[in-house]
């Protein structure tokens, strides 16, 4: 069938629970990362593609500006692999910092 022939059967759109564990899972191999806040990934999907807004925290000393920027990208490279649709933006908001145990115990 060639595309002219096509018959439009309708849309597809994809849950926001799978494309939130897409993220999850991508934002997990980013040496730095320690988790999401509480309702930590917002997901906008418009026409144009999506629109990703991140709660994270980080493990003390790291880069944040490094970190965020391999969040962002890791995770629009994932989605938009696993989804097949762009990914226009993916905002990273830095909501804290996990300090390990020792370096707590140092500063009481």
């Amino acid at each position: 069938m060639n595309p002219e022939q096509e018959e439009k059967l309708g849309t597809v759109k994809i849950s926001e629970d799978v494309i939130s564990l897409c993220v999850l899972d991508s934002a997990r191999k980013v040496e730095g990362f320690n988790g999401f806040m509480r309702k930590g990934i917002r997901i906008n999907q418009t026409e144009e593609g999506l629109m990703l807004d991140l709660y994270i925290t980080v493990e003390y000393g790291v880069k944040i500006p490094e970190i965020a920027w391999n969040i962002q990208e890791r995770v629009k490279k994932d989605v938009e692999s696993v989804i097949d649709q762009p990914v226009k933006k993916v905002n990273i908001h830095v909501q804290g910092v996990h300090f390990p145990e020792e370096v707590a115990d140092e500063q009481k």
